[in-house]
């Protein structure tokens, strides 16, 4: 039995004529019987029966052998219900995930001591993917304390030539985009397309790939070139990527000139030009993952260059802010503690789920100064915290708050803190009962910094940023419904009945909106393509205000795609 370790080609000549990224113009790994792509022991290896799961080898103090990667298509052919003409073509047309790509993804190499959580973290990071949809991982051997291991996955359809249409708000929005999310199989994502909505429309073009040069480095870059304006947004880092990682590094940059809207009790009643120039280069360190938490301190420089103005030919607000530009070193620190659960039926439908349910805790402090190129002087901080919990037995609280705003003079200003907290109830495995609350507060914010409500941000019954103000409390309400039919074998189909109640109130009267508290409820159907690395949740509601006021529709129409339920 081969027991070698799995690698890439040593060769430093090699690597870099692999270019940017695994796979291009290189040699696949070859193909098995079954339709799959294979490293590792041959295909007839026989899976000892009793087999230890992974928590018990760890204990047993077993080591990784062979590692087996399987990578399957689309559709499995091998059963009848998938055994179609659209689907053997959609089998036949899709370049399936190199297995390269995959191994470069695993957290475990062959020689390392069995660790359960990073066999189960390797799971979460490859579902993380958009280009696979399953995701199995099993021993499949065990020998004299050696275990032999099968990575098995199933690729999604990445290829979208798409047309988009969607409401919410009273809004329409639309676009035609070509985008490929699995470049010939290497991981890298490719698109270009045009959009339309209520604010711009433009054409667009990303890239981005997270193995570039065969490594852990993600690079993205974006462009977009609109009516009224361009943005570009160029990322390189390499993350932690896993919770055991020991450095982080990185730089970001990005470019944004637009024409801003002010809005007031849903009607457009100004607009301005907006320049937000953003830049960062950092360093981080860990110890990795012990006992079970994690520690990092990343530090590095910022910059942020705003500017305001009025836009010929459009009414102005009566007041902009003033011009602003900060620059200076700042220190990181994060806590992350490994407690995920695996589930499912929440916010997907029939996929597997994992729910951060430890601490997570990050805290970043800068300072502005001149000897930077800043404007003026002034310590800028941020923080974010979030926790899971189980009241009790199958009932699930997700906790998190947040606060950023700098310091200047003595004087805070531009502060926001939010705070949410989402609840989850099963029922049973069709029927779960959800809900949400949040609430936001800015402090000493700058003129037009408010914080909006409406059809298109949680109130659904409402026209899109129909209430504004400094503060906001959103409360929402759901009872869930998922279905077991699997449509055509591409289909998962689920509905809802939801309650949306909320406020924003206070702040600068210019923009504020406050209509007191309003509510609105409704039904909805949520559609889910599983096979589709392009899809997420399609939201079908209608929506009905509880109390209507003049100029707002008796009922909402809303189509909308969203990452959950």
């Amino acid at each position: 039995m081969n027991r070698e370790p799995l690698s890439l080609a040593r060769c430093p000549v090699s690597r870099a004529l692999r270019g940017l990224v695994f796979g291009i113009g290189t040699t696949m790994a070859g193909a098995v019987p079954g339709g799959e792509i294979a490293l590792g022991p041959p295909a007839g290896q026989v899976e000892l029966a009793g087999l230890p799961d992974f928590a018990q080898l760890e204990a047993l103090g077993a080591r990784i052998g062979a590692i087996r990667i399987v990578n399957r298509n689309i559709f499995d052919t091998t059963n009848p219900a998938e055994d179609k003409l659209l689907f053997r073509a959609a089998n036949a047309l899709h370049p399936r995930t190199r297995a390269r790509v995959i191994e470069a993804a695993l957290l475990f190499r062959s020689g390392d001591a069995v660790s359960a959580s990073r066999i189960e973290e390797t799971e979460r990071l490859l579902r993380g993917t958009r280009y696979l949809y399953e995701v199995r991982i099993r021993p499949i051997a065990l020998r004299d304390g050696v275990v032999d291991i099968e990575v098995e996955t199933r690729d999604a359809w990445t290829l979208d030539l798409g047309v988009g249409l969607g409401r919410s708000g009273g809004a329409n929005s639309s676009s035609v985009s070509l985008q490929e999310y699995n470049l010939l199989g290497s991981g890298i994502a490719l698109g270009i397309g045009r959009f339309s909505n209520v604010d711009r429309s433009g054409s667009e073009f990303q890239v981005s790939t997270d193995r570039a040069f065969g490594t852990w480095t993600a690079i993205a870059f974006g462009q977009a070139s609109n009516d009224d304006g361009r943005r570009q947004v160029l990322r390189v880092v390499r993350p932690f990527h896993a919770l055991d990682a020991r450095w982080s590094a990185g730089f970001s940059a990005s470019l944004d000139n637009r024409i801003d809207p002010v809005y007031r009790a849903g009607q457009l009643v100004a607009e301005y030009r907006r320049r937000e120039n953003l830049g960062e280069v950092f360093g981080g360190w860990s110890s990795g993952l012990v006992d079970g938490r994690v520690r990092r301190v990343s530090i590095g420089l910022q910059a942020r260059d705003d500017a305001w103005a009025p836009e010929p030919g459009r009414v102005a607000p009566p007041s902009l802010p003033a011009d602003a530009t900060l620059a200076g070193p700042f220190v990181r620190l994060e806590l992350i503690e490994d407690r995920f659960e695996k589930t499912s039926n929440l916010n997907q439908i029939g996929r597997s789920e994992f729910l951060p349910m430890g601490l997570a805790a990050s805290a970043q402090l800068g300072r502005s100064a001149g000897v930077f190129g800043a404007d003026r002087d002034a310590w800028l901080y941020q923080g974010a915290v979030s926790r899971g919990f189980e009241p009790r037995w199958r009932h699930r609280l997700l906790a998190s708050a947040s606060i950023s705003g700098r310091l200047s003079e003595g004087r805070v200003e531009r502060q926001r803190l939010g705070a949410q907290a989402q609840y989850y109830l099963p029922h049973d495995h069709r029927r779960l009962f959800y809900a949400a609350l949040s609430a936001d507060l800015l402090t000493h914010p700058a003129p037009l910094d408010t914080l909006l409500l409406g059809g298109d941000n949680g109130l659904r019954g409402y026209p899109l940023r129909y209430l504004s103000g400094d503060r906001r409390v959103l409360l929402t309400l759901e009872e869930r419904f998922y279905t077991d039919p699997y449509w055509f074998q591409l289909f998962r189909v689920g509905a809802a009945a939801f309650l949306d109640v909320g406020r924003a109130w206070g702040g600068d009267p210019v923009t504020l909106s406050d209509r007191g508290w309003v509510a609105n409820a409704g039904i909805g159907l949520r559609i889910f393509n599983v096979r589709a690395a392009f899809s997420n949740v399609v939201h079908l509601d209608i929506a009905v205000p509880l109390m209507p006021a003049d100029g707002i529709s008796r009922v909402q129409f809303l189509v909308r795609t969203r990452a959950s339920f």
